[in-house]
């Protein structure tokens, strides 16, 4: 996918965040068209600006572009789910086993802190917020284990999990359990390399058991109604 040479503007980020936040909220389903004509009319802005708005999208893998028919909300497949996970499986345990062998008083520090921000966002009721912290408190692990391959390959693997739980977990399910990561943090804290790496094998299975894969799209969206508040300043683009 080839990137948008220009800065993305205010506007566009605007749009991109709310069509994003819809579909992270499950209010816009995997499959739903995305007519330029009616987010045109929803966010009050021009074609350029909403075709801009779902290249951005698109790069993120959240939209996908269909020649000669025009853009949709990402559907991913449950073999592209079963295969990420596949890889999370393979990868997280172990690299939490590394990490409990190396981790630092700052490292734990970090990862307390995470779960302070989980406990929060959740306590809010924020779902899209605590997907996001969730998948950052993995890669916050995967940094204390020192390895910048396998931190890399982890950020890649969660950012393409969290659409995915986005999607399709359980409406109440927002990635990760409080409880979860917190005996994952009390285990490296102690330095047992062993229980970190079963409580987060036990973790992951628990996340792949939330998810709902045969969610199916709900045909046509009224989007205007969706998005009809607009964008701050809206102009023709």
């Amino acid at each position: 996918m080839s990137t948008i040479s220009k800065p993305v503007d205010a506007e566009e980020a605007q749009i991109v965040e709310r069509i994003y936040e819809a579909v992270m909220d499950q209010r816009l389903a995997p499959g739903a068209k995305l007519s330029e004509a009616h987010l045109c009319e929803a966010f009050g802005v021009g074609r350029m600006r909403i075709r801009r708005s779902l290249l951005i999208l698109a790069s993120r893998e959240v939209v996908e572009l269909q020649p000669n028919r025009g853009a949709y909300v990402a559907q991913p497949s449950a073999e592209q789910a079963r295969e990420i996970f596949e890889a999370r499986l393979a990868v997280e345990p172990s690299l939490v086993r590394i990490a409990a062998q190396r981790v630092s008083q700052a490292d734990i520090a970090v990862l307390q802190q995470h779960l302070e921000n989980e406990s929060a966002a959740h306590h809010q009721g924020n779902r899209r917020e605590a997907i996001r912290l969730s998948g950052q408190f993995h890669a916050a692990v995967a940094q204390a284990a020192g390895n910048s391959v396998m931190l890399r390959i982890v950020k890649d693997l969660v950012t393409r999990s969290s659409l995915i739980i986005g999607m399709y977990g359980d409406a109440g399910f927002t990635n990760c359990r409080d409880d979860e990561h917190t005996a994952i943090v009390s285990a490296l804290a102690a330095g047992d390399a062993d229980q970190a790496e079963g409580l987060m094998r036990t973790h992951l299975e628990h996340i792949t058991q939330h998810l709902q894969l045969e969610r199916a799209p709900t045909g046509a969206q009224d989007l205007v109604s969706l998005f009809g508040a607009g964008v701050a300043g809206a102009a023709g683009g």
